[in-house]
């Protein structure tokens, strides 16, 4: 077995105290909204102090849906727990309330964690802000354009400092106090007072507007941002039509139950999972799967939440309650898709925490040493350079865009229909280096079809089919329904006394004291019913009746479109070796993975060998290298949960296969992993243009600061100006095709 097992799968002992947690029927997991949350370094201090509350066994925050998810391993603690948090949260950033998600609304929060510029500018805390902005500047050019006194001057200089810059200083004081000193309120405010020290009085004052303009259209890129992503979940339904006593009454998704009849008109969104009990329509899911083209439906279909129908009325049968539902499901994925942070975001977190306070104690050096040492130095130049230091040191930019930068991979993973549980997953797209590929369903249609029907001895062609399609009736196996389907008939299940299903092989029955076993070759070998094996492509269901061999029925399965294409362009993606696990028989494994051109190829496998075989593979890839599995039957969840990464194909199949997944597509296509790749490539290249972007223009300025050859009004850019430029280029994730 490899030595690197699971990514994180990646941090895997975090992941696996987490598991344990959630598997803990006592744990309890809750969801907060952050309202006023506006530091993504203040999130990060918020979440590294709440996960060392006893008690707690996962906090995670969301900067950008401005969330709390909170797993409490202990639910006696669960009252402490929360006034812990909100303490915390309050040390922190003062202004910022824990509302519990459950008692607010969603929708309407969800509203208002998007808006435009105009509608930020009415929010109180950011309108206060720009008015402060606007009379510290008029004072400010006041105090430089007019002909004043001293005394004058400076105490304008003073007034627009403190109408400015009062709230930062009074964060810096509290962050002080409760022990969270080398944040950007704290380097800011001993920069600016410094500036004053040494009679820097116009730079002092130009350095706090200056940064508290650019804080503001900081924030207004954050809630950009926030908006195109919220925009591209924006697959929750606002209501159902409930059908009651023979008329139509308007109630939220979470109110309908199981067998309720609800109406669907033309341009509203499908609120509910269910079936078509009347109507015939046109419905749009490309919210749910990427697909632009809108697919018919009509009685006796199946339709799915977040679809849109477009232009008849319908009346749906309810199958799943809204919390299960697939809308539901999606929603939920993608929004604790944070919890799982890519190992750079990691890394960037903790090398913050040591990044700044080195800064610090250099701009201390910076200030003391040169003056001491160097003859004819002065202590007001020297101090001025390490003032510019300590703005340089925040890293805001990399705290802010690097998460942002996973955070839209994701959304726009989403967009195309592929939902990725993690930035720890999309990350680790970009290193895989082994495809491992199921058959049925994955690479094929799994349209099984029966192509011929072959007795021997007494048993006629009609006679072999009704004993084929009798012992495959309780199954759901794609094999089973083209028999049944051949067929034509529903079998009388009291003609049957008992069933048994044999995993990997097939089944068992008796029917009117006649033993039935139908299934593959192995089955025959396992029952010591002799036979001859069929080496021909295509499935072969061997059929015996009290242990004598009475014929074989040749299944057939065709292999969809997008295949080979896809198999042919993975190579272009740095993927070395492609394999596929198959049930099926050699021949039809074989001739499959040739014309495919599938570098291995692994037949006749149960379930727990595609484990072992898996196993084999994982051990002979690459250094530092992913293995990923891709299938889509409940026969693959050991598979999936196995792999590096797990892909599960097509978001309405096997829940088991989605639960242990690590990816999901939510349609049938193959080709929709090389989309998945892609969005993973852009995503690497974007956030390390980010980091390498932030820390070349910090060591720029520093350098230049050094020499005396940079001022304030520079460092404020290299904070504050790459802060927004790094938002702005994480964003254009969204905008790959």
């Amino acid at each position: 077995m490899s030595t690197m097992v699971k990514i994180d799968k990646l941090a895997l002992e975090q992941e696996n105290d987490y598991m344990n947690g959630q598997n803990n029927k006592t744990s309890i997991r809750k969801e907060f909204i952050l309202e006023g949350l506006g530091c993504a370094s203040c999130a990060t201090k918020m979440e590294e102090k709440i996960n060392m509350l006893d008690g707690v066994s996962r906090a995670s925050i969301n900067f950008f849906t401005k969330t709390l998810i909170l797993d409490i391993n202990d639910p006696s603690k669960f009252d402490k727990i929360i006034f812990s948090s909100k303490n915390i949260i309050k040390n922190i950033e003062s202004f910022v309330e824990l509302v519990d998600k459950d008692e607010k609304e969603r929708l309407g929060y969800e509203k208002n964690l998007v808006n435009n510029f105009s509608s930020i500018l009415a929010n109180k805390q950011l309108k206060l802000k720009v008015a402060r902005i606007a009379i510290a500047t008029v004072i400010f050019l006041f105090a430089m354009v007019l002909d004043l006194t001293f005394v004058t001057q400076l105490t304008l200089f003073i007034a627009a400092y403190l109408i400015v810059g009062t709230d930062i200083l009074l964060r810096a004081v509290n962050n002080i106090r409760t022990g969270q000193v080398f944040d950007e309120n704290f380097l800011l405010s001993v920069a600016t007072i410094g500036a004053f020290a040494i009679q820097q009085y116009p730079e002092a004052v130009a350095v706090m507007i200056f940064f508290q303009t650019g804080d503001l259209l900081q924030d207004i890129a954050v809630n950009r941002s926030r908006e195109s992503i919220a925009d591209l979940m924006d697959i929750r339904p606002d209501y159902a039509n409930l059908m009651k006593n023979g008329s139509i009454v308007k109630v939220s998704p979470e109110q309908i139950k199981i067998n309720d009849i609800i109406a669907v008109k033309p341009g509203e969104k499908i609120p509910l999972d269910g079936i078509i009990s009347e109507g015939s329509s046109m419905i749009d899911t490309k919210a749910l799967t990427g697909e632009s083209i809108p697919r018919d439906v009509s009685q006796g279909g199946e339709v799915l939440a977040g679809s849109i129908n477009l232009n008849g009325l319908l009346h749906i049968k309810v199958t799943k309650e809204f919390e299960d539902s697939t809308v539901s499901k999606i929603l939920e994925l993608v929004e604790n898709a944070s919890t799982n942070k890519a190992p750079t975001e990691n890394f960037i977190t903790k090398f913050a925490k040591v990044y700044t306070p080195i800064v610090v104690f250099a701009a201390i050096a910076i200030a003391i040493i040169p003056p001491l040492a160097i003859p004819g130095a002065s202590f007001n130049d020297w101090i001025y350079r390490a003032l510019i230091f300590l703005v340089i040191s925040c890293p805001c930019a990399l705290v802010l865009s690097i998460p942002l930068g996973f955070f839209a991979g994701i959304g726009s993973a989403s967009k195309k229909g592929i939902l990725v549980k993690g930035g720890n997953y999309l990350e680790a797209l970009n290193f895989v280096d082994t495809i491992v590929f199921d058959k049925t369903g994955t690479l094929t249609k799994g349209n099984f079809k029966v192509t011929s029907i072959n007795p021997i001895n007494t048993v006629s062609g009609d006679e072999l089919l009704e004993l084929a399609a009798y012992a495959e009736s309780f199954s759901n196996h794609p094999i089973a329904s083209s028999i049944l389907e051949a067929y034509g008939k529903q079998p009388i299940e009291e003609k049957i006394n008992h069933y048994e299903e044999i995993s990997g092989h097939g089944n068992k029955i008796i029917m009117n004291d006649t033993k039935v076993v139908v299934g593959n070759y192995k089955l025959m070998l396992k029952e010591n019913i002799e036979c001859e094996e069929i080496n021909q492509p295509g499935t072969i269901v061997y059929v015996a009746i009290n242990g004598q061999y009475v014929g074989y029925i040749m299944i057939a399965d065709t292999i969809k479109e997008d295949s080979k294409d896809t198999i042919d362009k993975l190579k272009k993606f740095g993927i070395n070796k492609t394999v596929m696990l198959t049930g099926d028989n050699q021949s039809v494994g074989l001739a499959i993975g040739n014309s495919l051109g599938i570098d291995e190829v692994y037949a006749e496998l149960l379930p727990h060998q595609k484990v072992e075989q898996l196993e084999k593979l994982d051990s002979q890839k690459g250094e530092n290298k992913h293995l990923a599995f891709i299938g889509d039957g409940i026969n693959d969840a050991p598979v999936l949960a196995r792999a590096d990464i797990g892909i599960a194909m097509g978001g309405i199949g096997s829940d088991a296969a989605i639960e242990a997944a690590d990816v999901v597509l939510m349609t049938d296509e193959p080709s929709k992993l090389l989309k998945g790749l892609q969005v993973a490539k852009k995503t690497k290249t974007i956030v390390w243009q980010n980091i390498v972007f932030a820390l070349g223009i910090k060591a720029l300025v520093l350098s230049l600061g050094v020499f005396g050859l940079a001022t304030m009004w520079a460092a404020i850019f290299a904070d504050v100006g790459v802060s927004i430029l790094a938002i702005l280029n994480s964003m254009r994730i969204l905008m790959s095709e």
